[in-house]
């Protein structure tokens, strides 16, 4: 659970995203805890793909601000952001499915030792670091040489998690990680998140499902058509109400009461 007396990891503040004509973000205010599961919820169109494209320095904001650990930060491109702590799993996976687990997990951050003073790949470290890191994340591989491929969905999803938790993240965000999913493998990976937030990360969590961010998230924000419906914490807030809020209800309550009641 996150501790809110702390002060916020990341707060995007008053975050405008325009695209020509087009106003994908209109002013957009959300702040992350350290150790809690934020999740942002809104259906398709609503805007969550533009903004956390811009949480992760994919784009830059139009108008706003985004403060890192109290300071205003700007992210030229998404290594900054990762250098910062910051690292984002995206649905499609940019793993290579017969690669073998551990050179996935170290793939772009390969460790070496020096044999006559040449860099050589260090298996041994590599197999060792992955056998652990995925272990502490419920995930017993037959070996680290397994190909990635033969791993299933929600599996695949732990070692890209466990990736980025060994490399440093301190703000994880999940791009809709149960989306395609069956029910075994979403509940290993919100098992998966409630080991990440339990370690201070803050994770972000993008969903349109209310029953998964139900079930692992501490504070729940809405964007519908580019703008905040607010936030609210576990406990205000039930199932039907985010439901409704994602889908617009309060737009649809207006307009049954307009028409008296025939929607």
């Amino acid at each position: 659970m996150a501790n809110t007396q702390t002060a916020p990891i990341i707060r995007m503040v008053d975050i405008e995203k325009h695209f020509g004509s087009v106003i994908a973000l209109a002013g957009v205010t959300v702040e992350v805890f350290p150790g809690e599961c934020h999740c942002l919820l809104g259906d398709n169109g609503a805007g969550k793909s533009t903004f956390i494209k811009t949480m992760s320095g994919v784009h830059k904001p139009t108008k706003g601000e985004i403060y890192f650990e109290g300071r205003p930060l700007s992210f030229d491109d998404p290594r900054d952001a990762i250098s910062a702590g910051i690292a984002t799993v995206y649905q499609d996976l940019a793993m290579i499915p017969l690669m073998s687990v551990a050179r996935n997990f170290f793939m772009g951050n390969e460790p070496t030792r020096k044999v006559l003073g040449l860099p050589f790949y260090d298996h041994d470290h590599a197999n060792s670091i992955t056998m652990t890191e995925m272990k502490n994340m419920g995930i017993n591989l037959r070996g680290p040489d397994q190909a990635v491929g033969t791993l299933s969905g929600g599996e695949r999803q732990t070692v890209a998690i466990a990736r980025a938790v060994h490399f440093g993240a301190k703000v994880l965000i999940l791009d809709e990680p149960t989306s395609a999913l069956g029910v075994r493998q979403t509940s290993n990976v919100l098992a998966t998140i409630d080991k990440v937030r339990a370690q201070g990360i803050a994770v972000v969590f993008i969903t349109h499902n209310v029953r998964h961010a139900m079930a692992v998230g501490d504070r729940f924000t809405v964007l519908n058509r580019g703008k905040t419906l607010g936030t609210a914490s576990r406990g205000e807030i039930g199932a039907e109400e985010l439901q409704d809020l994602m889908a617009g209800g309060q737009e649809l309550a207006q307009l049954e009461g307009s028409l008296g009641g025939t929607v």
